[in-house]
């Protein structure tokens, strides 16, 4: 169950970031001119029928954020209340602050009128906060605790048991998905200052710039945007690196292979959304889906990245197998059998024998 939960708060929080980057995307940030209030109102008393135009996208927002925020309470205290490792524990609590500095940096963005640093922290700290929830996701999953192991059978790697926690121990591997998750992650945060600083057009063609293959003129805006278009092709040249890597010498792993297949297939529509993005001149809808299709990106890596990294983490639990060898029944007859009085202590009977043999040493003597 808790693992059910947890993945139920990762999915929140992607409709939680679709509905960041709607506002964003709707130029919609200041149609709620005050925070924590709504006009004046609380923000969960404000009248539905007051949610119109933009106003609709932003307290939506709001209300959205607050129910993750609250799903994220239940799950850091389920999490100490019934998981045994403590750095999961402390972890989800950190997811919890994460999601409470997310709300404060939300309500700055707006008393302070949408400064771009502050705007770009905001979106920064939400895709940190969305791959807490998925690696929480992760950890609290059977496989993961179970350690990914694998068998051959037949000369074809198979699953194994759960009691098998051989994991996968390539230094190589580990090194491609953790520098392909910290590029995507870079990669995301040009892309919200590029937001941020209105400069999702400032190259207005695709795949050409103003008719070149690099601009031939240049501002802030435009070398932000160029920054963001030659970032994407490093980021996809990083991701097919390490899903080739993956199924060339991993292919019997189905907890790499998985995303290690899914990755290229985000990336072709991340790509493809974003060149729609600027031909359709900034489509909100298309937008806001390039957006979140990003942060999957960034989380599928990031699963990459943590199975790869799992050998390395201590083991969860310590498993005592039964030794069915012994026979029961057996072992107990034999520990009765092995009882013996002490040496020490004389026998009654001995005792009472020792007393009556003078009377048969008479009567022996007797007959005679």
């Amino acid at each position: 169950m808790l693992h059910r939960f947890a993945t139920f708060v990762a999915a929140c929080t992607v409709v939680l970031i679709l509905a960041g980057s709607l506002v964003t995307s709707h130029d919609a940030g200041l149609s709620v001119p005050d925070w924590p209030t709504s006009y004046g109102w609380n923000m969960f008393t404000f009248p539905p029928s007051m949610w119109v135009a933009n106003i609709l996208y932003e307290h939506g927002h709001r209300l959205i954020a607050s129910t993750v925020g609250f799903l994220t309470i239940i799950l850091a205290v389920w999490l100490w209340l019934a998981d045994a490792r403590g750095w999961l524990r402390w972890f989800g609590v950190a997811a919890l602050v994460a999601v409470i500095a997310q709300g404060i940096l939300g309500g700055i963005t707006v008393l302070f009128f949408l400064p771009a640093a502050v705007s770009t922290a905001h979106a920064g700290l939400a895709e940190i906060f969305f791959c807490m929830t998925v690696a929480i996701a992760l950890f609290t999953s059977p496989r993961w605790r179970a350690g990914y192991g694998a068998r051959e059978v037949n000369g074809t790697s198979k699953e194994a048991p759960y009691e098998d926690v051989r994991g996968v121990d390539d230094a190589r591997l580990r090194r491609m998905a953790t520098a392909a998750t910290v590029l995507v992650y870079s990669q995301i945060l040009i892309g919200a200052t590029m937001r941020h600083t209105g400069a999702g057009l400032a190259i207005p063609d695709f795949p050409w710039m103003f008719g070149h293959l690099v601009p031939d003129h240049w501002s802030p805006a435009i070398a932000v945007h160029f920054a963001h278009r030659a970032g994407a092709l490093v980021v996809t040249c990083a991701i097919l690196a390490a899903s080739a890597y993956v199924w060339s010498h991993h292919r019997g792993r189905r907890e790499l292979t998985r995303p290690a297949a899914l990755l290229p297939a985000l990336v072709a529509i991340q790509v493809t959304l974003g060149a729609f993005t600027v031909l359709s001149q900034r489509n909100p809808w298309i937008n806001s889906f390039h957006v979140v299709c990003g942060a999957l990106v960034l989380t599928t890596s990031l699963v990459l990245t943590l199975r790869s990294w799992r050998v390395r983490f201590a083991d969860d639990t310590v498993r005592l197998k039964a030794d069915t060898t012994i026979d029961p029944v057996r072992t107990a007859t034999d520990s009765v059998r092995s009882v013996r009085l002490p040496t020490s202590a004389p026998s009654p009977l001995r005792g009472a024998e020792a007393g009556r043999q003078p009377d048969r040493d008479h009567r022996s003597g007797a007959r005679a």
